[in-house]
């Protein structure tokens, strides 16, 4: 039993060993969990610390390694959290991968593909850009897989997203313009992460960022942008694109951490009426 108050343990002290370099610039960006079949490489750029590059001797050979990591996005924990994908209510925080934790720690599997000096090349992975790293583990399967085990709610919800089955996802003609007209002049994109998240489960929920629209059919919140769609029969409809910041936000000079600022003020003069 713990006898100490909270007030009476000493907090502990930890430093980054490096960063991630993902290209992932907003936590919309970054899946839940990693896609293995993306074609994907990223980075890890450890500090030039004493003693660092000694300690990756060795880590070749490993197919995979754990990725430590500190949640830095994030500044409150939350007792009951609302999955974005679960059974549609609030669980214990601690049967949940939430990012909303006490000490925001994160733990990923990651495959490895090669070490050099101070920097680790990986594949898929679920950080943002510039995320600290605590520590870096080699992945052992005899020990860290335990496929048999049982997975609690997530294992009820797996089920249930199993026999529900995917929607199927259109881009409308606008949509697809938009979208292009954005990844080309702008090098924004969100369209892979948008039908991840609508293939899966298009209905209303806070966390995956889905509301109903006045008027009718939905919107989901792709970082600094909406897209806005309809469902009928598990078919989803994306048919348009539009900024998730209004124009008064934008032309606001004094707010200086609106993404994509400009890039929304020239997507509404071309498409003045989204």
């Amino acid at each position: 039993m713990v006898s100490k108050k909270p007030e009476n343990i000493p907090a502990l002290v930890c430093q980054p060993i490096g960063f991630i370099r993902s290209g992932k610039h907003l936590k919309h960006a970054a899946r839940h969990q990693p896609d293995e079949a993306a074609e994907e490489r990223n980075h890890i750029e450890l500090l030039p610390v004493p003693g660092y590059q000694e300690a990756l001797h060795d880590l070749v050979g490993f197919d995979r390694v754990w990725l430590v990591w500190w949640f830095h996005l994030n500044t409150r924990w939350r007792s009951k959290i609302l999955p974005p994908f679960g059974p549609g209510k609030r669980l214990g925080l601690f049967s949940t991968r939430s990012p909303h934790r006490p000490n925001p720690i994160g733990i990923t599997p990651v495959r490895l593909y090669g070490v050099k000096k101070f920097t680790l090349e990986i594949g898929p992975c679920d950080l943002v850009d510039g995320t600290p790293i605590l520590d870096i583990k080699p992945y052992l399967p005899s020990y860290d897989s335990f496929p048999e085990s049982a997975t609690g709610w997530w294992g009820d919800y797996a089920k249930e997203e199993a026999e529900r089955g995917p929607c199927a996802v259109k881009i409308a003609p606008l949509a697809t313009e938009q979208l292009a007209w954005l990844e080309d002049k702008w090098k924004v994109e969100f369209k892979g992460r948008m039908v991840e998240i609508l293939t899966r489960d298009p209905r209303p929920h806070r966390t995956r960022r889905i509301r109903n629209r006045r008027g009718g059919g939905f919107d989901i919140a792709c970082g600094a942008w909406r897209a806005v769609f309809d469902c009928v029969d598990s078919v989803v409809t994306v048919t348009a694109v539009e900024p998730a910041f209004p124009p008064v936000f934008l032309r606001d000079t004094q707010r200086t951490r609106v993404p994509d600022r400009e890039a929304q003020i020239a997507f509404l003069l071309k498409w003045p009426k989204a």
